[in-house]
């Protein structure tokens, strides 16, 4: 009895997140293949394209999508609704909620909880997704697939579950992908009826702006917490083994930068050097400017004097070798 309702709790959480919350094993690390039934359906769709084809505006589309969600993703999932490293009000708060909903990494206050909670244990035994403790392809693919990760930790996103908005998005985190996905399959049709030129339709454009997008928005993401954490620069000698690397900052606009990140994570700005390329605290400035956000949080004095002095350490000590 008891498996038969674990079961159906399985299923019904791919539209409601707490539904049978209360049964939910927190401590297993086991993958939960019935829940992540969608996360590989995902990945399969992307083969359609072998049967759809392609066309320029498809392509254009998919990367524009990427853009976007991966901004919202990363720019208001992590440096806003994580960390508050600057201010806005609550109607953007609830667009980029959505923006970054699409994106099919859960809701807000569950990526948010389970971000502070990645700071308070990076690279410990408690943290999730730490490579180091899990081996790589955990901490890239595996992790989110255990009950340990479901549920959403409200005592650590108490600042915004007093949302009722953002608490909705966050249990029915499946509504958006799933109005973006028609949204996106009705475009591409009503396209081939009215502008034929562009060589696309519906199921073209779903394949490329919706599957082919959203996995790459989510590997880019994740690899912040896999290869960011093996594979880069350790300017700042930090408590975990976050590394910051330019080919993954320009990948998921500025993430890459991660153990400057690390070192301070409350600043808005994670390239702490002019040539680290950061497209999204450039993005989070013009937003500034235009009145959309405000209180963006600079780089601490003290932290970029010692940002000056590792580099001129490090950069004497090339020159020796």
């Amino acid at each position: 009895m008891a498996q038969a309702r674990n079961l159906l709790y399985s299923f019904l959480r791919w539209f409601d997140s707490e539904a049978g919350a209360e049964h939910i094993d927190a401590s297993s690390t086991r993958l939960n293949w019935i829940r992540i039934i969608p996360f590989i359906g995902l990945h399969l769709a992307c083969l359609g394209v072998i049967w759809v084809g392609v066309s320029p505006f498809a392509v254009w589309f998919a990367i524009g999508f990427f853009v976007l969600r991966m901004f919202a993703i990363t720019g208001f999932y992590h440096r806003y609704f994580a960390h508050k490293t600057f201010s806005t009000n609550r109607f953007w708060q609830f667009i980029f909620a959505v923006i970054g909903s699409s994106a099919v990494q859960r809701g807000p206050l569950w990526w948010a909880a389970h971000h502070r909670h990645h700071h308070q244990h990076s690279d410990t035994d408690k943290d999730l997704h730490s490579p180091e403790q899990q081996g790589f392809w955990w901490s890239h693919v595996g992790w989110f697939t255990c009950d340990a990760a479901f549920l959403t930790d409200y005592r650590r996103v108490g600042d915004w579950a007093r949302y009722p908005e953002l608490r909705f998005l966050n249990r029915f985190d499946a509504i958006v992908p799933l109005v973006c996905l028609v949204g996106i399959y009705a475009l591409g049709e009503a396209l081939a009826a009215w502008a034929p030129a562009l060589g696309t339709n519906g199921p073209q454009l779903t394949i490329w702006g919706f599957f082919i997008s959203t996995v790459a928005v989510f590997h880019g993401t994740v690899s912040i917490n896999s290869l960011a954490h093996v594979w880069g620069r350790r300017r700042f000698e930090t408590s975990d083994d976050s590394r910051n690397n330019f080919w993954l900052a320009l990948l998921t606009l500025g993430e890459g930068w991660h153990n400057n990140h690390h070192r301070c994570p409350t600043s808005a700005r994670q390239g702490f050097r002019w040539w680290e390329i950061d497209i999204t605290f450039y993005l989070l400035w013009l937003m500034e400017k235009a009145g959309i956000i405000h209180n963006l949080k600079p780089i601490p004095k003290a932290v970029y004097q010692e940002t000056l002095e590792r580099d001129r350490q490090r950069h004497g000590h090339d020159a020796e070798q």
